[in-house]
């Protein structure tokens, strides 16, 4: 422990006496320092222990006094008076002002030199030192061996807590907590969550303090990882401010997590690599082959009904601002297997390029997590499959293919196969290349309405709504039928196309229907 004020009085060797202050011996001694000047502050840091012969002191009761109070202002922990050579005693105007402030007061005797206070004080604050790092370097050894231990990263954070006295947490890539410790600790670190997009654009590692609404805690997040994006968070809670020995033991496991985190993605580049010919086999019908292949890799997934998941960035502008198209996919990913894990569910993810394949269990956590994740995010365009057992992989691929396209079209950020099955076909005409098709057909009645009599465009919609039906559509034009025959003949002399050809029929009326 460090040097104190009652350490040094207890010294036989120094032979201190205390004179005033007695209450405030417990003071922190960080370090010593000697001046006779009538005013040292100018030269003080605050927290020292400041000895003096007083051999400049004089002017009478205030100006000890003035001297005293300087001395307390300038926040030294005590003053250590020498006697025998200014002073025979130390004076009484000078204990008294020390008993009014309350800063202690020690008589060092003639015989004891100020270098053996100094050199007291010295090595008390080297032990402690040493102390300090020797209790750094085994908990760094602890944390290490729980590293290496079955229990692995539990067993690491459980470690820490427990070293720091306070809490910890693990957040993945996404901010989702993968670990906590003590178990307590797991809602407390999940309001945290939010905080970790602070620390998500700043390269890895980085640090910052959060306050903690639900709590006195203090928190300080770290971010885990050596490129330019984070890998993982880890949050630690304390009831003070980690002291040094504390944070170097952060820093260790900071270190441990990174390491252990970075020799991961070898692995996870060998997945990626399973997973993505597991994928292809699937889609080219062979859902035999990939079972023998898979084995227990991916549990019972291919075993269920699944739903395959296509996610690409949105071809639309971001109305929040550009976006890192690969860091979005990523993101998407790491919601998706944190939603896997924490719901213990198989799932396959793989990443190609501009776009992120997800295969998993029908009505699960993994596809909700998706589409929460597709809602927050309008960079990306996903389309879902319907329902399907894994030997209809490639009919559940055409599926979301369309689905995507869709999605892509309307400006939608997730759109599944049974919306697209079950709704209407006319929300697809809004593509651009529809409308410039449908204002290319539609052009020459439009002219023909703006420069003469009889608006073709309104007839020809209205004879098309009623399926060709002369009277009901003159009715609804409020005009005779022999009208509307004429209007129709002057719609094919200007088209150049027959009226009672089915497909020109269709190309108008999804015309009319495109809004163009």
């Amino acid at each position: 422990m460090p040097a104190t004020l009652a350490s040094l009085v207890r010294t036989p060797a120094l032979k201190l006496t205390v004179l005033a202050g007695a209450e405030r011996l417990d003071a922190a001694v960080p370090w010593v320092h000697t001046s006779e000047l009538d005013d040292p502050t100018p030269y003080l840091a605050g927290g020292e222990l400041l000895l003096t012969t007083g051999l400049k002191l004089g002017g009478g009761p205030q100006a000890l006094r003035d001297y005293l109070y300087r001395l307390a202002d300038a926040g030294v922990v005590g003053l250590g008076f020498g006697v025998g050579l200014g002073h025979d005693e130390v004076p009484r105007a000078l204990v008294e002002a020390a008993e009014e402030r309350g800063l202690p007061l020690l008589r060092v005797p003639r015989p004891t030199p100020f270098i053996a206070i100094s050199k007291a004080v010295s090595a008390a604050v080297a032990a402690d030192q040493y102390k300090a790092v020797t209790s750094s370097l085994e908990a760094q050894r602890e944390l290490t061996r729980a590293a290496l231990s079955p229990d692995g990263t539990p067993a690491l954070l459980a470690r820490l807590a427990a070293h720091v006295d306070g809490w910890v947490a693990l957040y993945d890539a996404s901010g989702e907590v993968v670990a906590a410790a003590p178990r307590w600790a797991g809602k407390r670190a999940a309001r945290l969550a939010g905080e970790t997009e602070r620390l998500r654009e700043r390269p890895a590692p980085a640090s910052v303090a959060v306050a903690d609404g639900g709590g006195d805690d203090r928190v300080e997040m770290q971010s885990l990882g050596t490129g330019r994006r984070p890998r993982g968070f880890l949050a630690v809670g304390t009831g003070e401010r980690l002291a040094g020995a504390d944070r170097y033991v952060v820093h260790a496991a900071v270190a441990l997590l990174t390491l252990s985190l970075e020799q991961s993605r070898a692995l996870q580049e060998a997945e990626q690599r399973f997973g993505a010919a597991l994928l292809r086999m699937l889609l080219a019908g062979e859902a035999g082959h990939a079972r023998d292949v898979a084995g227990q890799r991916y549990g019972t997934l291919l075993e269920r009904p699944v739903r395959l998941l296509l996610a690409e960035p949105a071809r639309r502008p971001d109305p929040q601002g550009p976006s890192d198209a690969a860091a979005e996919l990523a993101a998407l990913a790491d919601r998706a297997e944190s939603a896997a894990l924490r719901a213990a569910e198989p799932l396959l993810v793989v990443a190609d390029g501009p776009r992120l394949t997800v295969l998993a269990v029908d009505g699960g956590a993994v596809l909700a997590a998706c589409a929460d994740h597709a809602a927050d995010h309008p960079a990306l365009a996903l389309g879902l499959s319907a329902a399907a057992p894994a030997q209809d992989a490639p009919l559940a691929g055409g599926q979301a293919e369309r689905a995507l396209a869709v999605a892509q079209r309307r400006g939608r950020g997730l759109v599944g196969h049974d919306e697209v099955g079950a709704g209407s076909v006319l929300p697809l005409l809004a593509d651009e290349a529809v409308r410039a098709f449908a204002e290319g057909l539609l052009r020459p009645l439009r002219e023909h309405d703006a420069t003469s009599r009889g608006d073709l465009v309104a007839s020809l919609n209205a004879w098309l709504s009623r399926h060709g039906q002369w009277d009901a559509a003159a009715t609804d034009l409020g005009v005779h039928r022999h009208t509307l025959r004429y209007r129709m003949r002057r719609v094919e002399e200007i088209l150049g196309r027959s009226l009672d050809d089915p497909d020109v029929r269709m190309e108008l009326w999804l015309a009319l229907k495109s809004g163009a």
